[in-house]
């Protein structure tokens, strides 16, 4: 209970930011007697996860919010303050952003432009640029408190995600083996279900390598942290390789008497093997899983023989049962390499700490 409250953090460093950035837009917006909510609402949707995205987006966002207000105070202009300017405003201020990629920046515009409406003065002209001014403000706020202050850093994320995928790995594929060697198999969809958050999981781990990559573009770090940042990167690429795997595993279409009781008793063995080599941290293969792989690798050769073309006649090239024993064996390779990988590691991080 106690662990899980020290892991709860109710303001993360983005909330902080987005809070900071509010204070001091406030605090300009009111020095300078300036509306305050355009630029408040604008620096709350231009905090990025990244200052490269922070500075990449506010070029985009500053013309865009140009041609919002502008649009906004045609509109007004022919219309009034209506609701069909209201709409109108919205409609031509996405259209024209588009038309003009500034993609990034449709949604400050469109509040900028649809915003502004309510609270128009006599003088077009000074509406137009005080709008654009406080909004200007909260763009630039946002950026700076983004570059300068709490800058991100997902490595720890990312290395704790990596773990987590090996460990999931392991235990999906014990799942996906025990469901094709047993007579009571659980439901594929469970199983997809399970995938499909081990994959989603690899792609959020792979947002945040690329956050942390566009991150040290702008801030500084140390050589060891680029090297454990990129040999993680390459243990993640192994991992891509074993989802890849996994993914093709799972729609085997065999069955527990497609295959002899040794076999079963392999594949399990072996199995387990797979499995302590994905939790292990140096990813250490025996010398039984190895000579296990062997066995396979001849099951694999001679399964045509004895169990296709003398009881059915007929030489498939590919039946199910096959292509179960060559995507373990596949699986073995990969582990092969995650090994070798490991080894790397650890003689980059005893030459780099020592």
């Amino acid at each position: 209970m106690l662990h899980t409250l020290k892991n709860f953090k109710i303001l993360g460093s983005r909330t902080l930011k987005t809070g900071i950035s509010v204070f001091l837009t406030a605090l300009i917006c009111g020095f300078f007697n300036l509306p305050i909510i355009f630029a408040v609402i604008t620096a709350i949707v231009t905090i990025e996860h990244t200052a490269a995205d922070s500075i990449k987006k506010a070029a985009v966002r500053f013309p865009a919010s140009a041609i919002g207000a502008l649009l906004a105070t045609a509109f007004y202009g022919l219309f009034g303050k209506g609701a069909l300017t209201f709409a109108l405003v919205a409609m031509a201020t996405i259209a024209v952003c588009h038309k003009l990629k500034l993609d990034d920046g449709i949604l400050v515009a469109t509040i900028t432009a649809t915003a502004m409406i309510p609270d128009f003065q006599d003088q077009y002209f000074v509406s137009f640029f005080t709008r654009l001014g406080t909004t200007s403000i909260g763009i630039i706020i946002s950026t700076f408190v983004n570059f300068f202050l709490l800058p991100p850093n997902y490595s720890p994320t990312i290395y704790k995600n990596i773990n987590g995928l090996y460990n999931q790995a392991g235990l999906l594929l014990r799942r996906i083996i025990e469901n094709v060697t047993a007579d009571s198999k659980e439901k594929s969809r469970g199983i997809q279900r399970s995938y499909r958050q081990l994959t989603a999981q690899l792609e959020k781990t792979n947002q945040l390598s690329r956050y942390q990559r566009e991150e040290w573009k702008y801030h500084r770090h140390t050589d060891e942290e680029m090297v454990s940042f990129q040999l993680s990167q390459r243990k993640l690429a192994a991992f891509q390789q074993i989802a890849y795997h996994l993914g093709n595993l799972q729609y085997v279409q065999t069955k527990a008497s497609d295959f002899t009781e040794s076999e079963k008793d392999l594949l399990l063995e072996l199995t387990d093997e797979y499995v302590n080599v994905l939790l292990d941290p140096a990813h250490s293969i025996r010398e039984k899983q190895f000579n296990m792989v062997h066995q396979l690798d001849e099951a694999f050769w001679k399964w045509k023989e004895e169990h296709v073309v003398k009881q059915t006649g007929y030489r498939h090239h590919l039946p199910p049962q096959t292509i179960l024993i060559y995507e373990m064996l596949c699986f073995h390779d990969v582990l092969e390499e995650l090994q070798n990988l490991s080894e790397k590691q650890m003689h980059v991080v005893k030459r780099c700490y020592f």
